[in-house]
């Protein structure tokens, strides 16, 4: 552990040198994470399941939804992968423990479910077979709500710094 801080310790003092406010450092990683969980998460959850359950009744809603999923999904992605490392750079900046809480441990749990999800649908599905399109589904769903744990974990940790 204490290689990862000194490694992460002069991009962090980097940053503090900024003079950047304590309240930004302190709470811009929940508030910026919040709107992604929050709005992305559930914008790309809705239009997954739209695009699943409305593909037989209505398929210009669903090809429509998919599309939508396909666009804020990847999105969603790269700012939640860039968020947990800002979210260990910015307890190293203020001088707390990283890698401990539980917090890390759920946001570590959603990162390595939402990088199997990118994978089955960077691999077409495994040739567009329906099991791999509802592991995907039940997979996305499982990482939002546990997003929502992480959120609350999130704000107890911030609460107690």
């Amino acid at each position: 552990m204490s290689n990862l801080r000194s490694s992460i310790e002069p991009i962090a003092n980097w940053f503090n040198s900024l003079g950047t406010p304590e309240p930004i450092i302190h709470w811009g990683h929940p508030v910026m994470m919040s709107i992604v969980v929050f709005v992305m998460g559930s914008a790309a959850a809705l239009a997954g399941w739209r695009g699943r359950t409305l593909a037989i009744s209505n398929t210009e809603v669903a090809l429509k939804s998919r599309a939508d999923h396909r666009k804020i999904a990847p999105l969603m992605y790269i700012f939640l992968v860039s968020g947990y490392t800002g979210g260990v750079l910015s307890l190293v900046m203020q001088g707390q423990p990283i890698l401990e809480s539980p917090h890390f441990l759920t946001g570590t749990v959603v990162i390595a479910l939402l990088t199997i999800n990118a994978v089955l649908a960077a691999t077409g599905f495994i040739g567009n077979q329906e099991t791999a399109r509802t592991v995907h589904a039940y997979v996305g769903s499982v990482a939002l709500l546990i997003m929502v744990v992480h959120a609350v974990l999130g704000l107890n940790l911030g609460l107690s710094i």
